[in-house]
């Protein structure tokens, strides 16, 4: 046999195995396509979560922003008729602690009367008592 005839049929051997032998770039793919999918679900999870805590944070009543509008409070007519010592302790520390900030601020007693919807002799009351 001649060299020619060697390397033709070592040629064709290795075609042939190439066939059975599993593709390893196959595999790596999948690999790779199980992966992004994973990090996307856990970034979705995280997401939600986060999204929970922020919900939380926002709804939590001892959690303040500091803003430079603070927030009026409306009384509905049921508030006005029946209020509850829970719930008028709660705004009175919110709008005590609010009124005590805007004085610190600068802002003159008719303004923080505005904002807060509280007579001017309620607010000179409460920073008299610095409560």
């Amino acid at each position: 046999m001649d060299l020619s005839m060697i390397l033709m049929i070592i040629g064709i051997v290795c075609i042939v195995v190439s066939f059975f032998l599993k593709d390893t770039s196959k595999r790596i793919e999948k690999d790779l396509e199980d992966l992004s999918i994973s990090i996307y679900q856990e970034t979705n999870s995280l997401k939600k979560r986060l999204k929970i805590v922020e919900e939380e944070l926002l709804l939590e009543p001892n959690f303040s922003i500091k803003s430079a509008s603070t927030p009026k409070i409306k009384e509905t007519s049921v508030q006005k008729k029946q209020p509850t010592t829970v719930q008028q302790k709660q705004v009175n520390e919110i709008l005590v602690s609010q009124v005590i900030q805007l004085n610190k601020q600068g802002y003159p007693i008719e303004e923080i009367s505005k904002m807060s919807t509280l007579s001017t002799q309620q607010i000179l009351s409460i920073l008299r008592d610095g409560r």
